[in-house]
């Protein structure tokens, strides 16, 4: 069967007999006292390919999360996208017990979230704003300058959970339309940061790299001084296991992967979300513009029960894809550089057939 549920988006597995030997997974110490070997050079090299001064490595952004907004001032008020991915909010909610305000404000809209924080300024809370720095649902980057400028009128803080686009993104070669082109996933795949050319002291980046570099590891992103702070507050670094030997060394690893051949990935990863869009093009919109590796198909005949029914059919004829939406299900499917050629041709013929099928039965032509 062929799987398009994956969201290793550059084909980066790192088996065992790839990467540096190690003596034991841990050594039974929290990261508070002691960190896995290398662990702090492999975080700032990571903090700097993302365009940011310093780094630490978490267990996952379910840790990063959990700590993150509680060593911030008790007294702020988060404004949450509406978009967001649940684990930042968990943290936020987290927050929000201990006295912190939040606020939702409509997805990616920077002028919106100027408008919350201009009525709420003067309150004595400080602003923070969380956001996920890319959104495959409607297929396009964070505003991410537009947002930092309505968060720095007020001495804010930029939250960016760039765990979608970590290792797919970096420094676009022009400027670009929002929607993502051939020529837009940029080089280097340092994220969201890089590809938008927004820096400065007040954005903390955090992302997993178990999506685009394969690592199940989360890195925290930012200020040197900020970088400090969450080391000395952290509970997760005293009470929890840190990353383990084996996931510090898939890190590196992904780091010299992209390093030597991540652009030639990336490359080739647009050329395979290009191809199958073109291959289904006639039969079945795509929901939103461009060719991030994870695609979900728009039209009616892939909402709602509709797409329960075409999931079941694709997985008869031997190809995965994702099933989600709760209420109205959608079909997704992820692309990684790990596929070829024949294997995207089969997944759209697969679905252009299914798709006509369906139409034949809905219009009586077939029994």
């Amino acid at each position: 069967m062929l799987d398009f549920t994956s969201a290793l988006y550059l084909g980066l597995r790192h088996p065992s007999a790839a990467l540096k030997p190690w003596p034991a997974l841990s050594s039974g110490r929290p990261a508070a006292l002691a960190q896995a070997a290398d662990a702090n050079t492999v975080a700032v090299d990571l903090a700097r390919l993302a365009g940011c001064e310093a780094g630490l490595l978490l267990p996952s952004t379910l840790h990063l999360f959990f700590d993150l907004f509680a060593t911030l001032p008790a007294r702020s008020t988060y404004f949450v996208d509406a978009g967001s991915y649940p684990v930042a909010r968990w943290g936020v909610e987290r927050a929000r017990a201990r006295g912190a305000e939040l606020r939702s404000f409509r997805h990616y809209d920077a002028d919106a979230l100027a408008q919350m924080l201009a009525r709420e300024s003067g309150m004595g809370f400080r602003p923070v704003a969380v956001v996920d720095g890319y959104c495959p649902g409607c297929g396009v980057p964070a505003p991410v300058k537009d947002l930092l400028a309505a968060v720095r009128r007020y001495d804010g803080l930029l939250v960016i959970d760039d765990t979608q686009a970590f290792g797919i993104l970096g420094e676009r070669r022009h400027v670009a339309a929002p929607h993502l082109h051939a020529a837009d996933y940029g080089s280097g795949g340092g994220g969201i940061l890089r590809h938008s050319g927004a820096s400065g002291p007040d954005i903390l980046l955090a992302a997993s790299l178990a999506k685009g570099f394969g690592a199940p590891v989360a890195l925290l992103a930012g200020p040197a001084s900020r970088m400090a702070r969450f080391s000395r507050s952290s509970l997760t670094r005293v009470h929890c296991s840190p990353p383990s030997v084996a996931v510090v060394r898939a890190a590196e690893r992904s780091l010299e992967v992209n390093a030597r051949r991540g652009d030639a990935l990336r490359r080739r990863l647009a050329r395979l979300v290009k191809r199958f869009r073109e291959r289904v093009a006639d039969t079945c919109a795509i929901a939103h513009g461009g060719i991030f590796p994870m695609l979900t198909l728009g039209c009616e005949a892939a909402r709602g029960e509709n797409a329960v029914t075409l999931h079941r059919q694709l997985a008869q004829s031997g190809i995965r894809c994702v099933l989600h939406g709760g209420r109205e299900p959608r079909l997704s499917f992820l692309f990684t550089a790990a596929h070829d050629e024949s294997a995207v041709d089969s997944a759209a013929n697969a679905l252009n057939l299914c798709l006509s099928g369906g139409r034949r039965r809905r219009s009586g032509g077939l029994s």
